[in-house]
């Protein structure tokens, strides 16, 4: 039987990434833009600083804005999921080739300590390797985000908002994570001079 239950309160880590807009001021005013639309009746509102980053994979597209925002909501993930996607589209996004430039994009990185789909279906999305994850996208939620864990311009803004998240499967923090990374990788993400 189902719960009649309202969902509770959880907190929501989002990435967000733009890199197609005329100029890097207006990718940064689109993401300022999306992050309010998106704490419409949420609570614990944090926003990290804009952070210009190299598009991923190297030479894909121009250079992204990024930004992670932390919001408590009383939204399950398959929920926020949705509401992220109908921003997107609004935003002009359609889904096109795997990790190319993008108008918006919108990951969903965490949802409170929830994994999704199983600990063995998150830890197996985790474990592919760069060609078959550029190959395949899952059909399902998966929760952490699948790369976190090795995504600087994901790690570093999420370090502004929740340096002490905890990965649920690996205990590993936020900070860890993103010590972790190669210098190189944390020296080619820049902050930019405007916070919002």
């Amino acid at each position: 039987m189902a719960s009649t239950d309202p969902p509770k309160m959880t907190v929501h880590l989002i990435a967000l990434g733009a890199n197609l807009a005329v100029s890097r001021a207006a990718n940064a005013r689109k993401i300022a833009c999306v992050a309010r639309l998106l704490t419409f009746g949420a609570q614990c509102v944090t926003m990290s600083h804009l952070y210009s980053t190299p598009a991923w994979p190297p030479s894909s597209g121009p250079d992204f804005v990024n930004a992670v925002l932390a919001l408590r909501l009383p939204l399950t993930p398959e929920a926020m999921l949705a509401r992220l996607h109908r921003l997107e589209r609004w935003a002009g996004r359609v889904r096109g080739a795997r990790w190319g430039a993008r108008v918006l994009d919108l990951d969903l990185l965490a949802s409170g300590a929830l994994v999704r789909p199983t600990p063995a279906g998150q830890r197996a999305w985790a474990a592919l390797d760069a060609q078959r994850q550029a190959a395949r996208a899952p059909d399902t939620l998966i929760l952490p985000h699948p790369r976190l864990a090795d995504r600087g311009f994901v790690l570093i803004p999420l370090c502004d908002v929740a340096p002490d998240w905890r990965h649920p499967l690996t205990g590993r923090t936020a900070r860890a994570m993103r010590d972790a990374l190669p210098a190189q990788a944390r020296r080619e993400i820049r902050r930019l001079a405007t916070p919002l």
